[in-house]
């Protein structure tokens, strides 16, 4: 269907009611009083406002995009210790995963499941076709600190930062977990990667 007519069927009076009549029994059942449900369309606009947002935030998530703000000038030391890990890896620290950008910035992190074995590069090269960039390592980090249960349903895998150890394998950031407890942890990008694994990525 056009975009135009989608938009026509959503401004709709009869879709509208709609709506409105699914969503204030749902808000009832969740313990809200109906002077609070007419305080959205009587106030200041500030709680509609903040319900819009979280509205906005649901639908990314279903679409698997994750808004998260990246300070690109932490330390990756700090960023692990923001992300209250139960299991880290100490080589994830600045000197190995260095960031060129000096600023903070807010990223949109899109989790693109290729669901087969599949190398790194080839990863890469999927990402590329569709418009996106592997994420970095400040990004996944980012993310992991914000959105910390996401990684007990699946592993994610930043590709776009790499570092070489001093036996010349790549190595990459990579969160995972299941259980009780979640990690940060090192993998290899010359490693393939499983079928349920995410890749971060970014749009370029």
């Amino acid at each position: 269907m056009a975009r135009k007519n989608v938009s026509l069927l959503v401004s709709a009076a009869g879709w509208i009611g709609s709506f409105v009549g699914e969503l204030i029994p749902a808000l009832r059942e969740r313990g809200i009083q109906d002077d609070q449900i007419h305080a959205l369309v009587t106030g200041n606009g500030l709680l509609l406002g903040k319900i819009a947002d979280a509205i906005v935030e649901a639908i990314k998530q279903v679409k698997n995009l994750y808004t998260v703000c990246v300070d690109y000038t932490m330390r990756i030391d700090d960023l692990v210790v923001e992300g209250n890990y139960d299991w880290s890896n100490g080589d994830i620290t600045s000197d190995h995963f260095p960031s060129s950008r000096t600023s903070k910035a807010d990223v949109e992190i899109e989790l693109i499941h290729l669901n087969r074995i599949i190398s790194s590069d080839e990863a890469v090269k999927e990402l590329d076709r569709v418009g996106l960039r592997p994420a970095k390592a400040h990004e996944l980090l980012a993310f992991g600190a914000k959105y910390p249960e996401i990684q007990r349903e699946f592993p994610i895998v930043a590709l776009g930062s790499v570092w070489r150890d001093s036996d010349d394998g790549r190595r990459v950031v990579f969160l995972g977990g299941g259980g009780a407890e979640r990690g940060a942890s090192l993998l290899w990008f010359e490693d393939g990667w499983g079928g349920r694994c995410r890749f971060a990525a970014v749009r370029k």
